[in-house]
């Protein structure tokens, strides 16, 4: 299949990476020259770990994006959440056509819905869009042209906007361990990251400006107080999915299945062994700033679309509304500027009824 990987960050790496080890004719687009011509003097992406050790080599890499799309069969996104509306428009403006699909890995929570309105908003057809719960790889670039893959995720929930089972099992054929699920809310609300990342941040904020982030975020930052506050979060976000209709696995019971937590676990009550215990996260380092992107993405599109949805719903979330209360103090910013609120995912002012209706339509 010939593929389209826009985005040239560890993630995006790691896609051309088993892409092209798996023999598809990949094009590798990214905004900055700067990161590309790493990639462009080795002529591909070194890669090590999870995948193997070795250079993968794309057909093309580029930072023309009508030349990175020209010709493909899908577009795979992999880029920050934050940046799903600037890529809609810009792939619009592009020509993309209405009837090939557009792959987020990942859209975490409201990307589909985020992208497709934006790409409406041009006055074409959004296309059938593909979205991931989370990023395929535990992925880091350690070297300019280069990816080191810790995790690969095993199972995978994906869900589509438009295009139903026909774009869902391009997906999978592209990625397996994909399972896909009934609609987007569903993968939406089976984002770990708007769960994992938030209580660490925000209770660990002194931490992360005193020490630059010289700790290791998954283990001594998982502290008995943390691992409690993620719980709570954990269950607001069980009851948002339960009044939309899902019921999916609490937080260690996702990484499980993800591979973040280790297979053996069994005690899936006990966030603070099991998540401190996951080999693919252990030597991860904590943030270095306030601008990392535990506070750039997983509060303005992850915790807000999240409440934007329990608002909907009708679910009380206390504790979601706090943490993300006090990360627009700590951080100093209203991230409902820019941020994937109700009107930015096309939803303001639907009733739940009216929001499942949007996302079940084929």
């Amino acid at each position: 299949m010939r593929v389209a990987v826009l985005g040239s960050g560890a993630g995006g790496a790691a896609s051309v990476a088993e892409l092209v080890l798996a023999g598809h004719d990949v094009h590798f687009w990214g905004r900055s020259p700067k990161t590309l011509q790493p990639h462009i003097d080795l002529g591909g992406v070194a890669y090590d770990g999870k995948l193997g050790e070795g250079v993968a080599k794309p057909a093309l890499i580029t930072t023309d994006l009508e030349a990175a799309i020209a010709g493909v069969d899908i577009a795979i996104v992999v880029l920050p959440t934050f940046s799903h509306s600037d890529i809609a428009s810009a792939l619009a403006g592009a020509g993309w056509p209405s009837g090939k699909p557009v792959l987020l890995n990942p859209g975490h929570t409201g990307g589909a819905l985020e992208f497709a309105e934006t790409f409406s908003r041009t006055g074409k057809v959004a296309p059938p869009v593909v979205e991931f719960s989370t990023l395929t790889y535990v992925a880091r670039k350690y070297r300019p042209d280069g990816v080191t893959i810790s995790g690969r995720a095993k199972e995978l929930k994906a869900a589509a906007l438009k295009g139903g089972n026909e774009v869902l099992e391009i997906a999978a054929h592209l990625y397996p361990g994909v399972k896909p699920v009934a609609d987007v809310l569903a993968s939406d609300l089976s984002n770990v990251n708007m769960i994992l990342h938030p209580p660490g941040a925000v209770l660990g904020a002194a931490w992360v400006e005193a020490t630059g982030g010289n700790f290791t975020f998954y283990v001594d930052a998982m502290t008995p107080g943390v691992a409690r506050v993620m719980k709570q979060l954990d269950a607001e976000r069980l009851a948002v999915a339960r009044a939309f209709g899902h019921h999916l696995p609490n937080l260690i019971e996702e990484m499980k299945l993800l591979g973040t937590v280790e297979a053996d676990v069994t005690d899936t009550d006990d966030f603070r062994a099991a998540i401190a215990g996951g080999k693919a996260n252990r030597n991860i380092k904590g943030p270095d700033s306030l601008e990392y992107r535990y506070y750039k993405e997983d509060f303005g599109h992850g915790l807000l679309p999240f409440l934007e949805f329990a608002r909907i719903a009708g679910v009380e979330t206390p504790v979601a509304h706090s943490l993300y209360s006090l990360a627009q103090i700590a951080v100093g910013t209203d991230y409902r500027n820019g941020g994937r609120t109700a009107a930015a995912m096309g939803i303001a002012g639907m009733t739940r009824d009216r929001l499942i209706e949007k996302v079940r339509a084929r």
